[in-house]
């Protein structure tokens, strides 16, 4: 017999983006296509209610549409796409890290909370960091060309 768990407690604004389908999202999903589902429920969660998480989208879009552009060689973009995805796929982990501390301290101050919010958030600058620099020596050197030969 399976034990009984009660919902989690949900902030109006929160009630708006989780529906009574993920009630039971804690079993195990009955098919890949709910999979998916539920992983796609937690990118648009995280692109509605995460501003750093949206940059991150727009400026992987620029550089990923950037490099096709200065048309890198496919090498080049797949590194480029790879750090990209790498601090996207961070970021939604920042996101769970944060919900899963604020749930398990109910929101409130603990010493060990700050370090796990603060060490995730250090793992997407981290990975933000490499990003930009694999952009800028992958990017940089054939963009300042085109400029120069624009002039």
């Amino acid at each position: 017999m399976s034990p009984k768990v009660s919902p989690p407690p949900m902030s109006k604004s929160l009630s708006t983006l989780v529906t009574n389908e993920r009630e039971l999202s804690w079993q195990v999903a009955s098919n890949l296509f709910v999979s998916f589902k539920y992983a796609w429920a937690g990118i648009s969660y995280s692109f509605q209610t995460q501003r750093n998480f949206r940059i991150h989208v727009s400026v992987c879009t620029l550089a990923i549409g950037l490099s096709v552009f200065l048309q890198l060689q496919a090498v080049e973009i797949a590194v480029i796409g790879i750090t990209s995805g790498l601090v996207l796929a961070l970021e939604l982990l920042n996101t769970a890290i944060e919900s899963l501390v604020d749930l398990t301290v109910k929101q409130t101050y603990h010493d060990l909370a700050k370090i796990a919010k603060d060490c995730a958030a250090g793992a997407v600058l981290v990975s933000a960091l490499v990003a930009l620099l694999v952009a800028a020596i992958l990017l940089l050197p054939p963009l300042v060309a085109l400029i120069i030969s624009a002039f």
